[in-house]
């Protein structure tokens, strides 16, 4: 699904003397490679603070840690997507509460989330699924009204543009009160083993964003409020920095392999290629496809008999899993994510893709329904 290989060699030499640098500096832990990373991705991002972290949960965790919300607090949320966005609302004690999705985006239908609103909402974490932004102009457009914090789940979307209608343009992840993203290694802007970030452009939150983070430090051993440990690593921000200068053309070539794929199944009649919506650009992490008509397992059974992977994100939606159900739990009803979970299928999507990969790929998938 990922050519990890192909990216690394053409970066090797790079990445390796930086690896070697920090081996040699023994600056392990919050040395200069974190400290420029943060620098560099606020410049990037056009963003005040960005504070680093051990991976895209602990990102998620600490932002809701920082923001004091209480045990009983609701957070509206999605059940389509990884279980880490839903996991730390009910690990803090909050309640989960996880609307439908659009049947074309992926992402949270901002209808639906209004009608969710109740006077124990506190907060609403919107993820950008696939690589495109959700509708955040009628998210913060409702947060605005009722008061309520937008977390932003960035983590498949890292570098995508979202457009407001009075054309002015933010980065994903940058647009709500705060944005977390992750660096695991398949992630569009990936590190070579966990990683993660948070983003504001509120000074006083950004300050306590990072006591949180550092076991509720402000000074050492003097902790302030009770945190959680989580730093990125110097050696991990080395290759983040090198691969941060290539963000922009890794999403150039992901581009360019999901339009191959579109004008090669533009005519099936049981394909759905990915919407792009006029409003955020697509950053790609996943190219996914619907199926209509039943097949979808059967295109899996045979893209893998021609030796080529797909995987289905997600098979389960996060309301239907056994973790979350005890004797208080009422299964909301959710209609569109149960259907796409029956749909959905991702083809591989990644920088290296070559015309003759993407051939091969496209036409076996062809032949299925040819057949």
């Amino acid at each position: 699904m990922v050519d990890l290989r192909g990216q690394y060699e053409k970066i090797k030499e790079e990445v390796d003397t930086a690896v070697l640098n920090v081996i040699q500096s023994t600056a392990f832990i919050r040395g200069p490679e974190v400290k420029s990373l943060e620098k560099e991705l606020q410049e990037y991002l056009s963003v005040k603070h960005v504070i680093t972290c051990g991976n895209g949960t602990d990102a998620l965790q600490i932002a809701l840690m920082a923001l004091d919300l209480k045990p009983g607090d609701e957070v509206i949320t999605t059940s389509f997507t990884f279980i880490a966005t839903v996991e730390v609302i009910s690990l803090l004690g909050l309640v989960p509460i996880m609307v439908d999705i659009d049947p074309n985006t992926f992402n949270i239908d901002s209808e639906e989330m209004a009608k969710a609103i109740t006077d124990k909402t506190k907060a609403i974490i919107p993820v950008h699924l696939y690589g495109q932004c959700a509708d955040m102009e009628s998210i913060m457009n409702m947060a605005r009204e009722n008061n309520l914090y937008v977390i932003e789940d960035t983590a498949q979307a890292i570098g995508a543009d979202y457009t407001f209608t009075d054309g002015s343009t933010k980065k994903a992840g940058t647009i709500g009160t705060i944005g977390c993203t992750s660096f695991f290694p398949s992630k569009n802007l990936g590190c070579f083993g966990d990683g993660g970030a948070i983003f504001t452009d509120d000074d006083a939150l950004a300050e306590k964003l990072r006591i949180v983070a550092n076991h509720g430090m402000r000074v050492k051993y003097y902790h302030d409020v009770i945190g959680v440990n989580s730093r990125l690593d110097n050696l991990q921000a080395a290759v983040l920095r090198i691969k941060l200068r290539s963000l922009d053309n890794y999403k150039k070539a992901r581009n360019e392999a999901a339009n191959y794929y579109d004008e090669a199944f533009k005519s099936s009649e049981q394909i759905k290629t990915p919407e792009r919506h006029p409003s955020s650009d697509h950053a790609f992490h996943q190219y996914t496809l619907q199926i209509e008509g039943g097949g979808r397992d059967g295109l899996k059974e045979h893209l893998a008999h021609k030796d080529i992977p797909a995987m289905i994100y997600y098979p389960v939606p996060l309301h239907k899993q056994k973790a979350f159900k005890n004797s208080e739990y009422v299964e909301p009803v959710l209609p569109v994510t149960d259907l796409l979970t029956e749909k959905v299928i991702s083809l591989p999507m990644h920088t290296e893709l070559t015309e003759e990969q993407l051939k091969y790929i496209s036409e076996s998938v062809l032949e299925f329904f040819n057949n």
